[in-house]
């Protein structure tokens, strides 16, 4: 495989047979970008259209810095003859192309592995990268909560980085070994061709409900971005599929792929039974093998019932797959539980979705021994989905003993906006044990002193996240810090 950065534009120009070129394909390629402030000599620009600017309007600005090589979807009006202009249908798709061919195929080199759904992505892929890692393999994680090459952490910005990142990321796993990466694949980078050129060796469908509507604006084109994944595995992949989700059947309609199943309900290739669920575990049954995990939840019965399927599937040994997946324990802000001195338990959950939502507090209810009280303490956040606003505080208060409505991150929406528009969810009977609390760690502190001993505070919606998007500035913020502030002012109030 070919490390170094620099390719004639000629070698790049045969991954997309169909482009129209105006000028010589003899140019110097040593970078390929979509920020025309990063373009320079000897770099490709690529002008896509995004949600928020087209990339077409900053073509002059690249060749005033130097840029040699556009690659774009519609000519300017004038050209310049120094400049050679790749033109194609999808920019975007031919970048990710191209990338890949920049950077030497990488996805060739090592068995990747995607996992996409709405729910459980984070999960899925970080079970499989520890799993993977106890069993003696060299592994790369890209996921959103981070990045990682063995022990390496790399910051994350994106589900999935745009495909130059993506495939440099991707050449540094190789570089250093890996054998297995593991990787969340969103419904955007699929519309966006993100992962355009890569070759992955199998994909896992977990669930399916509404999210990103503000970006696929119907539930139709979301569904079909996620089965634009298992359109495009190649015939040597396996497409793993959640059949007790109605549309994981509709995930691998046209795939290619070897396609197997999971199910916790039915007759599936890798069939899962919940035998107890407790604070401390989960005791299940997998294709009749008894296990005890420390992981617990319904939704994370399925998580770790795909993450087997995928490594049987990958060859491994069901005992070994099973022994190790029994020591894992849940990612960063999935079900994380901290206990205070008082005997309240708390959870910070990442669910931001109707969908999750429900999951999580479905499994402290069947968790709950007696009478404690449940305090949820939740929020949307802004310029998303607006239409699961009112769904989200509709479940909380159907699942909850008090609700404290609260800001998530806001971005650019007026916070009280937003919860009012979660209040027109909330039943008249519920009014009572719902209060308004904008200021999240107020919200926080409010959840905490009104809980008793063996009570149970979540605090649901950001999850690993460590900051609060206000006005388009990132605040330090993470609900497990704030969460053990809460715990230790009761402790000195006390």
């Amino acid at each position: 495989m070919d490390h170094s950065n620099k390719k004639i534009l000629s070698e790049l120009l045969r991954e997309v047979p169909d482009a129209t070129i105006v000028g010589s394909t003899d140019q110097t390629v040593n970078d390929i970008t979509l920020d025309s402030r990063r373009a320079g000599p000897d770099s490709m620009f690529v002008a896509v259209r995004g949600t928020q600017a087209d990339g077409h309007q900053y073509i002059a600005k690249a060749i005033e810095q130097g840029t040699r090589v556009i690659l774009c979807e519609e000519l300017p009006a004038d050209t310049r003859a120094e400049v050679t202009y790749v033109q194609v249908l999808d920019s975007a798709r031919a970048m990710g192309l191209m990338a890949s061919a920049f950077y030497g195929h990488p996805s060739r080199s090592f068995k990747l592995i995607g996992v996409t759904g709405t729910n459980g992505k984070t999960s899925v892929a970080t079970f499989l990268f520890q799993l993977f890692r106890g069993l003696g393999y060299r592994c790369g994680l890209i996921s959103t909560v981070q990045n990682q090459i063995e022990d390496e952490v790399i910051p994350s910005t994106h589900t999935t980085p745009d495909s130059p990142n993506l495939n440099r990321l991707l050449t540094e796993m190789h570089r250093k070994g890996c054998n297995y990466v593991f990787m969340e694949v969103s419904s955007h980078s699929v519309v966006q061709q993100r992962i355009a050129g890569l070759t992955f060796a199998g994909g896992i469908f977990t669930n399916i409900t509404h999210d990103h509507l503000d970006f696929h604006k119907t539930f139709d084109n979301y569904i079909a971005a996620k089965k634009g994944f298992f359109d495009q595995l190649p015939a040597d992949a396996f497409a793993l599929v959640n059949i007790d989700d109605r549309r994981g059947a509709v995930m691998v309609q046209n795939t290619r792929a070897r396609v197997e199943t999971y199910s916790l309900q039915t007759m599936a290739t890798f069939r899962g039974k919940m035998l107890a669920d407790t604070l401390l575990g989960m005791h299940m049954e997998i294709n009749s093998r008894e296990i005890w995990f420390q992981i617990i939840g319904r939704f994370n019965a399925y998580n770790l019932l795909s993450a087997y399927g995928a490594a049987v599937l990958l060859g491994e040994a069901p005992e070994e797959v099973l022994t190790e997946l029994s020591g894992l324990k849940s990612p960063a802000g999935r079900f994380e539980q901290i206990h205070s001195s008082a005997d309240i338990v708390g959870i910070v959950d990442y669910a931001h979705t109707p969908d999750a939502l429900q999951n999580v507090l479905e499994t402290i209810s069947q968790l709950r021994q007696g009478n404690e009280q449940v305090y949820t303490v939740v929020g949307c956040g802004g310029n998303r989905d607006a239409e699961k606003r009112p769904h989200m505080a509709a479940i909380a208060c159907k699942f909850s003993d008090r609700v404290i409505l609260t800001s998530d991150n806001p971005r650019h929406e007026d916070p009280q906006a937003i919860l009012d528009q979660m209040m027109k969810g909330v039943p008249p009977l519920d009014f009572k044990k719902v209060i308004i609390i904008p200021n999240r760690r107020e919200a926080i502190f409010k959840a905490c002193s009104g809980a008793n001993p063996h009570d149970i505070v979540l605090v649901a919606g950001k999850g690993h996240e460590t900051y609060q998007e206000i006005k388009g500035v990132k605040h330090n913020f993470d609900d497990r810090e704030v969460l053990r502030e809460a715990f230790a002012s009761l402790q000195t109030e006390k």
